[in-house]
């Protein structure tokens, strides 16, 4: 399910995101899982964490445009 197309789309995005924070994209048969790590994602600053969130929206809306269906889910943290 994850296209040449998807893999540029998510790419192309990449200055989009802060130093030290990334996503996993997980390719599940009828949909797309995009992972982000909890514990990346505290260690930023607050604007940072801004710009995190709007580059996940960015990923999932340019995977979507692709015709993905995108589940956004995070990794990692407390219980």
């Amino acid at each position: 399910m994850y296209t040449d197309a998807m893999a540029r789309a998510f790419h192309s995005l990449r200055d989009h995101a802060p130093k030290g924070f990334s996503l996993q994209v997980i390719d599940h048969d009828n949909f797309l899982t995009v992972k982000a790590s909890e514990k990346n994602f505290f260690g930023l600053t607050t604007d940072e964490r801004v710009m995190a969130i709007t580059y996940m929206v960015k990923v999932k809306k340019a995977l979507e445009a692709n015709g993905a269906i995108v589940l956004l889910v995070r990794e990692g943290g407390e219980e």
